[in-house]
């Protein structure tokens, strides 16, 4: 995956983080325009404290992704 298909995937999970859990675990967040991977990192913390199994399940893949955009 090219460096450009990682920060769209990123963009994609963060925007969909936003969608289904913005209320309930994103509520002290909110979503900027145009998201790096730091922000996508920004908002892991509160999928995996205040989300469900599903909502951890995506910081995982946010946070899988993002360390894989850096290496």
């Amino acid at each position: 995956m090219t460096t450009m298909d990682q920060n769209l995937e990123i963009e994609r999970l963060y925007r969909r983080a936003f969608a289904e859990y913005g209320p309930i675990a994103l509520w002290s967040s909110r979503p900027v325009p145009d998201p790096t991977p730091a922000d996508a990192l920004a908002i892991t913390r509160g999928l995996r404290v205040e989300g469900d199994l599903s909502a951890r399940r995506l910081a995982e893949q946010i946070e899988r992704l993002c360390r894989d955009a850096t290496e």
